[in-house]
Parts: C-alpha cells; sequence; structure tokens
C-alpha cells in the first residue's frame, strides 16, 4: 500500500522544514515578518502554491500567523502568563518550550497526575517472582539465545488462539508479530510505512508519543475531532477524499486522553471506508480490559476482511509495565516490511519477559487480578469525581481507562495552573501535549491510577486549591 512520493510533496517539505528551522533555531524572532510567498518562492526556485501550502499548514499548527496585507509573521510561544511562571524550575522551563511529555513526567512530585499508569502496589509483583523460577526450571538456558525477530513461537501461539477464541476471528501466528510495548510498535509501523510528506489522520486528541513518533517521521498529520459518542464520519471522509492519507492511527477503546470509546456501528464503518479508499488503520488498544460497568465493543480488526487494519494490544499497563509486552496482528503482506524494521531495532524481544509473561497470561491469577484491579480503578476514578465535583469543571466520565479529560475555565491559564501545581508536589498533562495541533489550552488530561486512594483525595483537594487561588 505505499504510495509513490510526488515531487510537490518532497518540495513542499523542504520548505515547511526550512521555515519552521529558521524558527526554531530563532533566526526569525517572534513577531519578526517572513519572506512572502513570492519571495520564498523565488529563492528556493519552487511554485509559489507550494511555499502557500507550506504557510498555511505553519499557520495551522500555530508557527506563523497573518496580517491582513501585511504577510505572514512568526507566532510567539511564550503565553500571556509566562511571566509568572517559574522558569528556573527546569520541567516548567522545558514543558514551555517544547511541549513535550517526558519532562512533566520526570518532575519529582507527590501527586503524579500525569502518570497512565497503574500503582504498582496494585500490579502482580509477588506472584511474578514465582513465574521466573518457573520459566528458569523450564527453560534453563533461557539467557543465553535469543528470541526470533517475530516473538517467541509459544507465546505467538498463545496469544493466537486468545484472540480466536475471544472474539471469533481467525488468522495465523505468523500473522502476530510480539513488541517491546505499544510505543515501539508504533514508531515500527511509522518506520516502515510513513516517508516525509505522507498523510497521516490523526484523532485530536491524541496519545502524545504516537503524535511526536509520526511526526519525527516527516508526517504530515491530519486531525479529526475525537466526541464522546466518536467522529463525524462525513468529516473523516472528506478529509479522505480531499487530502488521500495513507493510514488513520487511532485509539477507540477508552481513548487516551479522554476516555471516549468509538461505537460498533463506527467501527464498521472506518473498515469500509478504509477499503474504500485504500489506507491503513493503525487501531492503538492499550486498555481494552481495563473497563468498569460493561466490556467494550471487539476491536475494529475483528471487521477487516481485506487486510486494512494494523492492531496493537498492549498488556503492559495492567500486568507488568516492566515486562514491556504488545502484540500486534498485521496484514500477511505487510509482516515481512515490520520485520525487517523490528530486526533493524533489536533483532527481537527480550525472550526472558515473553516467558515470564506466557505463563502468567496462560493462569487462572490473571482473571482474578484483572477482576480486582478493575474494582480498585473504579474507585480511584469516583474518588477523583468526588473532589472535582467542587469545581465547576467538565468531563465525561469513563467507562475504562486510567485518565478524565477535564474543561478548565477559559480563564484559567494552563502554564500557570502547571507551575503552580509542581510547586505544591503535584503533576498533571495540559492539553496542548495530547494536542497535533498544540492547541486545546484549556483541557487537562488527569490519570487517577496511579497514585493510592489517599493520596489521591489529598492530592485532588490541593490541586483544586490551587486552581481555585488562581480564579479569585
Amino acid at each position: 500500500m505505499r504510495k509513490a512520493i510526488r515531487n510537490d510533496d518532497y518540495l513542499f517539505k523542504k520548505v515547511y522544514d526550512y521555515v519552521l528551522h529558521r524558527i526554531e533555531r530563532k533566526e526569525w524572532k517572534e513577531h519578526e515578518k517572513i519572506p512572502s510567498v513570492r519571495q520564498l518562492a523565488c529563492e528556493m526556485n519552487v511554485h509559489r502554491l507550494t511555499v502557500l501550502k507550506a504557510y498555511q499548514l505553519l499557520k495551522q499548527h500555530d508557527k506563523v500567523y497573518v496580517k491582513d496585507k501585511a504577510g505572514y509573521f512568526v507566532q510567539s510561544n511564550v503565553m500571556n502568563n509566562l511571566e509568572y511562571l517559574d522558569l528556573d524550575n527546569p520541567i516548567v522551563s522545558a514543558y514551555v518550550q517544547k511541549n513535550h511529555l517526558s519532562e512533566i513526567h520526570q518532575s519529582p512530585v507527590s501527586y503524579h497526575f500525569s502518570q497512565a499508569l497503574i500503582d504498582p502496589n496494585l500490579l502482580p509483583n509477588h506472584y511474578f517472582s514465582d513465574y521466573v523460577k518457573k520459566v528458569f526450571d523450564l527453560y534453563p538456558k533461557i539467557l543465553a539465545t535469543y528470541s526470533t525477530v517475530q516473538g517467541d513461537l509459544e507465546l505467538r501461539e498463545t496469544l493466537t488462539q486468545y484472540f480466536i477464541s475471544q472474539y471469533k476471528t481467525h488468522f495465523h501466528t505468523d500473522d502476530l508479530l510480539i513488541t517491546s510495548g505499544s510505543q515501539q510498535a508504533i514508531h515500527l509501523i511509522a518506520q516502515t510505512f510513513i516517508k516525509p510528506g505522507d498523510v497521516v489522520l490523526f484523532e485530536r486528541p491524541s496519545y502524545s508519543a504516537a503524535i511526536e513518533i509520526f511526526r519525527a517521521q516527516g508526517a504530515q498529520i491530519v486531525t479529526v475531532d475525537i466526541h464522546p459518542d466518536g467522529y463525524d464520519l462525513e468529516q473523516v471522509e472528506y478529509f479522505i477524499k480531499q487530502y488521500k492519507p495513507l493510514l488513520f492511527y487511532l485509539n477507540p477503546t477508552f481513548h487516551n486522553p479522554t476516555g471516549y470509546t468509538v461505537s460498533v456501528e463506527q467501527r464498521k464503518k472506518l473498515v469500509e471506508l478504509a477499503e474504500q479508499y485504500r489506507f491503513l488503520i493503525i487501531e492503538d488498544d492499550a486498555y481494552h480490559d481495563i473497563y468498569f460497568d460493561h466490556a467494550p465493543p471487539p476491536p475494529i480488526y475483528t471487521y477487516d476482511t481485506a487486510g486494512t487494519v494494523i492492531y496493537i494490544r498492549s498488556f503492559c499497563k495492567y500486568i507488568s509495565p516492566g515486562l514491556r509486552i504488545a502484540a500486534v496482528i498485521c496484514p500477511s503482506s505487510l509482516m515481512k516490511a515490520l520485520l525487517t524494521v523490528k530486526s533493524l531495532a533489536d533483532n527481537g524481544s527480550p525472550l526472558l519477559n515473553q516467558k515470564i509473561f506466557l505463563h502468567y497470561f496462560s493462569s487462572l491469577r490473571l482473571q482474578q487480578h484483572l477482576e480486582k484491579i478493575r474494582i480498585a480503578l473504579q474507585i480511584r476514578k469516583e474518588i477523583m469525581e468526588e473532589e472535582l465535583a467542587v469545581t465547576d469543571w467538565k468531563w465525561i466520565s469513563p467507562n475504562g481507562g486510567l485518565n478524565l479529560w477535564v474543561k478548565l475555565p477559559d480563564t484559567l491559564p494552563t502554564e500557570l495552573l502547571l507551575s503552580k501545581s509542581i510547586e505544591q508536589s503535584i503533576s498533571f498533562v495540559p492539553g496542548q501535549v495530547c494536542d497535533p495541533l498544540k492547541q486545546l489550552s484549556s483541557w487537562i488530561r488527569l490519570s487517577y491510577s496511579y497514585v493510592n486512594e489517599i493520596q489521591l483525595r489529598e492530592g485532588v483537594k490541593k490541586f483544586v486549591a490551587v486552581a481555585q487561588s488562581l480564579s479569585m
């Protein structure tokens, strides 16, 4: 399904990158006028429409703005309240300048509402020691050999049978790849199928790491809004016709960051659109088993009969983040290309991790663990919602996952709130981090899964107090 790269796509990307590079290196200062469309077209020996297209995308990405009859100017990255921020704090400074999540995660705080991870005390740490001993007894030479690039055959056979029995679909063990977590899977897919200038559809908001991975590959990201009831499918089809994307990356089950879940009807329609317009759906499913009242709909890949869906299922979050195990179900016609890139990345995920995961995944203990963890996480979600109820903030209560996607008053500056929260040993994720367009400045993601119930209640009370102090 690889598309040829047209010369005009290459030139457009060249212009876009040239302007962005000059801005990021501060060669063109904030609010400084940049060359006119005609001038830059002459300098770079390209058509004016190519420059105009690049400028329009830079404007969409908030890198430049337009003054009527005056031209294009460099957008300011500094918000109105920047002078009040603690820029001596490297976490806040790095976030304001780069808008990256990793710096926020590194913040040494007591109340981690930025971490979409499960409290380690809820994970089966004690039981894993039993499985480690069992693995060494069964495979005494396990540390003396590598896994195959595609993954341990015994694990792939077990997971294949699990998916077949769970969803009544049929595929071969050779259509399943083991990766070191879902983030590696996304990275492999981007490296395999994306070249500079390729169009990729993205939900807005979306998983921040995926945004950065595809952007680093030079993808042109086109966004589709996700709502509590899914997508505007007319908008989706319009964008498909207009931009002819190579793939659509989505997270339709307990979506990160919003917690929304896309309906069965929309899942079926998306598969039809992918088949009709010949693009790939990349379905990222990290939270499928973390539901509260009832199980979510079957994954999108279960409705695929034409090989248009690559399905990524992560087990890291609720079993063991340290094992870094994810499964990729991929059409056989595309697997060979993925395996080539995987072999260059690490020549296969660690065999020991795969065998430990295999024997735990096949046990009765896993089901007991899942039932307990669902109850624990639902309680924590309800505690966070109880403490937030004193505010006028808005959110849709999710039926699973690890996060609340919260709308703050427009008058509450997120950057200032982040700075003051970190002073109080509290972290959260500003909405801009999850937005391919780096906007959504009134939204934040709060994760209720990482801290225990007592810390959660204390931390949310303190967080609300910080926010209210800024609103006075």
